[in-house]
């Protein structure tokens, strides 16, 4: 009844608050600071891929500004972008004049004060103009329009549907796809350019490389999945393995353990019954809120005493301590950002690509990724210190559910 009573202030208060929202909103948009030269290049630049991609309608949310990425962004993207093409249609990055001035007759104070005012901008010239040479060399062909694939097509409506619920904070990796996908039409070799993506990304950024993986893509990482089992005369006295091989926890007491040289006796760590020395590998594991580490130990690693567990002593493992340090054991240690919590850990080896990655399963997002050349076998690596919730390997026949709201859209 009270509730009934005070329904004539509720209503109100509603709308009151949407009012205001919708204010604030308005508000915030008229205050938008105008684009710097850098942001006006990449709305451009959407509009000439547009042209010359075919059904690549996605890139309308970026020159219509839609899609407006930082402006730092941007000039990362167009000095990363102008050095591949650089290489593929050698195309010379000239310095602008300005720089080959004398430096008696360089004006210093004015050379700084245009830098600040343009934000960076300054001397970018270079760099945008390979990007529009080769779109310009494209469109002047007999036949410009590049068909990408449907396994492109179908990863480009992937990436829309995720930005627009928000999991995206931008399409750069939908104009990167395109741009790779253009440059394998002029390639007398054809690659499959969903997974160079994917390559490409973890290589030139090893930390947070993917916020959203595809789910093409995925289930190509998915396919490598491997049946793995703990290997008990490898486990730490400490720790005690499930019948089955598949679950791992520190126990209240040390086993009495027959010894064996391949025995940890310090680190509470176990490996895998099963090494690796060639093709792609994936497994997934559900950790623990604590402390963990999770990844591959080399064959001559030494699994005696408490040395430090890192790349020089043949361990290429992330790690969690105290429940808020995730970090990639590199040397120093690499710290990952908090955001980066997972509670499944997928772990995929591509041998022969020297490549080592490390996925948020319920994301589907990347962690982090080693690359080296691999030249021994490669034991999957589990450790935990946890007395109360196991560390658990989960079989390779079961995949995280889709991060469709509903029936899947990719399948």
């Amino acid at each position: 009844m009270m509730k009934g009573c005070l329904q004539f202030l509720i209503e109100p208060a509603k709308k009151l608050k949407i009012r205001l929202k919708e204010s604030r909103k308005r508000v915030k948009q008229e205050k938008k600071e105008p684009l710097v030269e850098s942001q006006l290049f990449i709305m451009e630049l959407g509009r000439e891929l547009n042209r010359i991609c075919q059904r690549s309608n996605i890139l309308s949310h970026i020159w219509t500004g839609e899609d407006i990425w930082p402006a730092s962004v941007c000039r990362d993207f167009i000095v990363d972008w102008a050095a591949i093409l650089e290489k593929r249609v050698q195309h010379k990055i000239m310095p602008s004049e300005y720089q080959y001035e004398k430096p008696e007759k360089r004006d210093w104070k004015g050379h700084l004060l245009c830098m600040l005012e343009s934000e960076g901008e300054y001397d970018m010239g270079p760099y945008r103009r390979v990007i529009m040479d080769w779109t310009r060399g494209i469109k002047s062909r007999a036949q410009p329009a590049v068909w990408p694939g449907e396994p492109v097509l179908m990863m480009l409506d992937d990436l829309e549907f995720q930005w627009k619920r928000g999991r995206l904070p931008n399409l750069l990796p939908a104009v990167e796809l395109i741009m790779l996908a253009v440059l394998n039409a002029d390639s007398p070799i054809k690659e499959d350019v969903t997974k160079q993506w994917l390559v490409k990304k973890q290589r030139s950024q090893r930390i947070d490389a993917v916020r959203y993986i595809p789910h093409g893509v995925w289930n190509w990482i998915c396919d490598a999945s491997e049946d793995i089992l703990l290997d008990s005369e490898s486990a730490n006295p400490n720790l005690l393995i499930s019948s089955d091989e598949k679950r791992l926890r520190c126990g209240l007491e040390r086993r009495i353990v027959p010894p064996c040289q391949g025995r940890f006796d310090g680190w509470w760590c176990a490996v895998g019954k099963e090494a690796y020395a060639s093709g792609r590998h994936y497994w997934e594991v559900e950790v623990g809120e604590r402390d963990w580490r999770l990844g591959v130990a080399k064959a001559s690693a030494v699994r005696q005493g408490f040395r430090s567990l890192n790349i020089d002593t043949g361990y290429l493992t992330i790690r969690l301590e105290r429940g808020t340090d995730l970090k990639a054991l590199t040397v120093p240690a690499t710290l990952l950002p908090q955001n980066l919590m997972p509670r499944k850990v997928g772990v995929y080896l591509d041998y022969e690509l020297g490549q080592l990655s490390f996925y948020d399963v319920e994301k589907r997002s990347h962690l982090y990724t080693y690359n080296e050349n691999f030249t021994e076998e490669l034991y999957p690596l589990f450790g935990t210190v946890e007395v109360v919730k196991d560390l658990v390997i989960r079989p390779a026949g079961i995949r995280q559910p889709c991060l469709c709201p509903g029936p899947c859209l990719w399948t």
